[in-house]
């Protein structure tokens, strides 16, 4: 996206874009912002924290998915339009109400909305790559990148990495979407783990 892109979509020249937003970066913000209001957040519940907030890292992922490039517009920025804070009141307030401590439940909060955006971040490249190489069918894509994967895995040499190579088709066996579950389910546990201490 560029100043100048926008100013053709709104029939209007760049420097019109400046009478409402500073920068491109205030604009992408704002975009982001708005698709975060898609998000759906249900009433908090602590005795259901867990399964609520799988839906909403879920959900979150889902919707930076259907908008491709937004979840790039994240990272690195403060958020401070409403349904970020709105988001972000959920998820602090569901870790709290759960009996977790104030600074613990603020570094979790970061680390799973962070987990979240760089899977949709990343997953916004290969979508990038794929239109770049003139692909349309996404499962033909990742045919072809895992393939390269193994490729080189099966290329490096055996008494130097016996663990790699001896393991290539456990190493790319699942795809994105069940390494993203793999991943939260992950963390969530580990969530619990620390809720369940004394």
């Amino acid at each position: 996206m560029s100043m100048r892109r926008v100013a053709q979509e709104l029939d209007t020249g760049p420097a019109s874009l400046y009478a409402h937003v500073s920068s491109k970066e205030e604009l992408l913000e704002l975009v982001y912002d708005r698709v975060l209001g898609e998000i759906r957040l249900p009433e908090p519940d602590p005795a259901r924290w867990k399964e609520q907030l799988r839906a909403y890292a879920l959900e979150m992922h889902l919707v930076l998915g259907s908008h491709r490039d937004v979840a790039r517009a994240a990272l690195a920025t403060i958020p401070t339009g409403a349904n970020s804070v709105r988001a972000g009141e959920f998820v602090y307030r569901l870790l709290l109400e759960a009996g977790m401590a104030p600074r613990e439940a603020s570094l979790a909060m970061d680390r799973l909305i962070l987990y979240v955006i760089g899977d949709a971040y990343e997953g916004s490249l290969h979508h990038g790559r794929m239109r770049a190489a003139g692909i349309d069918d996404p499962g033909e894509y990742f045919e072809n990148f895992v393939g390269q994967i193994a490729a080189y895995y099966r290329a490096l040499p055996r008494d130097r990495f016996p663990y790699l190579t001896k393991h290539i088709d456990d190493l790319i066996a699942d795809d994105g979407e069940q390494r993203f579950y793999y991943g939260l389910d992950l963390f969530l546990d580990g969530l619990e783990a620390r809720l369940s201490k004394p």
